[in-house]
């Protein structure tokens, strides 16, 4: 699976947010702010966090000191639950769902699926390790990323 720029980039604006969400203590951060820390185009981030605010991963404040914050804690939002909501079933073909079931009688039939099935399980297991507080402070400490397991 191949994550578009537009998934890469949302998936850098929460980073964002989690990463100051300690230090701005509850203040909304601009989108310039967090489109110049990522280097992501503003127009494009405008987009995506509206996306994001409809999927209920930040919340927006208007005014003269508006910006975004995220709706719930860092620790509670995974990468992979992010991934899902912006590109749909992480799954290594159609047919198969995230568990590794498949959905179609061919992918069922299909003497190829033990191998569609493990792919699917491990991409889904991999995004869903990662939470932002993991990441953010896998940035903070350039260690390994901590896995905190969402949800």
């Amino acid at each position: 699976m191949h994550l578009s720029q537009r998934t890469h980039y949302a998936i850098l604006a929460l980073f964002e947010l989690a990463r100051r969400a300690d230090a701005e203590l509850g203040h909304p951060i601009s989108i310039s702010a967090i489109a110049e820390a990522r280097s992501i185009p503003k127009q494009f981030l405008q987009t995506i966090l509206r996306e994001l605010k409809r999927g209920g991963f930040v919340e927006s404040r208007r005014g003269k000191e508006g910006g975004y914050l995220l709706s719930r804690s860092a620790r509670e939002v995974s990468v992979g639950e992010v991934v899902r909501f912006l590109e749909g079933e992480i799954a290594p073909l159609d047919g198969v769902d995230r568990r590794g079931n498949p959905t179609s009688a061919e992918i069922a039939d299909c003497p190829c699926l033990p191998v569609w099935s493990e792919v699917a399980r491990a991409m889904n297991t991999a995004y869903d390790r990662y939470t932002f507080a993991g990441l953010v402070q896998w940035d903070l400490c350039g260690k390994q990323p901590v896995v905190d397991f969402a949800i």
